[in-house]
């Protein structure tokens, strides 16, 4: 039986620590304190599930560290009537923090037992408006576009086209773009038949 009254304490000063990184919208504050991020990590490392930090979570993937969840979440600008695509469920933590903050949130993960665990995990913690899908996330998810907002947690060499393909008119497409070892964190927005990039931080995302 998992205490979590433990957790809370630990998650609150967390929380405080990226309020001090970032300037981030009341919301994005909200979703990263309602969600508990211990039961996203392995049991064995669960005692250091707020410290911000990155951990494995088997199949070469990680949880990315709590202020890059806030920050990339933040850039997104989300609305509560938005349709989400994420790529990169892994553990399905910023899927989480997503479905407290928009309408639909579709996530695509390529490794099937990481998408089974996730998908399980959420709908126990009542994520009825998240669909995990195992897939190619380069690809997208051209059943359910186009969508409000796609945010990319696994890096790229390049942005996928169809990605820009599936996004709405204004939509924004956050994602790490660059080399295996470092990236850029780049948001893209669509605007009528173009689009403007923006260079946010530099990142390391497993590939």
């Amino acid at each position: 039986m998992i205490n979590h009254a433990n957790y809370k304490a630990r998650q609150e000063a967390l929380i405080e620590n990226i309020e001090k990184m970032y300037d981030l919208d009341t919301r994005v504050i909200e979703a990263m304190r309602s969600v508990p991020r211990h039961l996203f990590v392995p049991q064995k490392i669960r005692d250091q599930s707020y410290e911000d930090i990155a951990f494995p979570i088997g199949e070469e993937q990680t949880i990315s560290q709590p202020s890059l969840v806030a920050f990339m979440t933040d850039a997104l600008e989300l609305k509560e009537s938005d349709k989400v695509l994420e790529i990169g469920t892994g553990s399905g933590y910023q899927a989480a923090i997503l479905g407290k903050l928009a309408k639909q949130v579709i996530s695509i993960e390529r490794i099937e037992s990481l998408a089974e665990i996730a998908n399980k995990l959420l709908k126990r913690l009542g994520f009825l408006n998240i669909t995990v899908i195992c897939g190619d996330g380069s690809l997208g998810n051209s059943e359910n576009a186009p969508y409000d907002a796609i945010i990319v947690t696994a890096a790229f060499g390049k942005v996928p086209p169809p990605l820009l393909e599936q996004l709405t008119d204004g939509g924004r497409l956050i994602m790490p773009v660059g080399g295996r070892d470092l990236q850029t964190l780049l948001k893209i927005t669509k605007q009528g038949d173009g689009f403007i990039e923006k260079e946010l931080v530099s990142v390391q995302f497993v590939p």
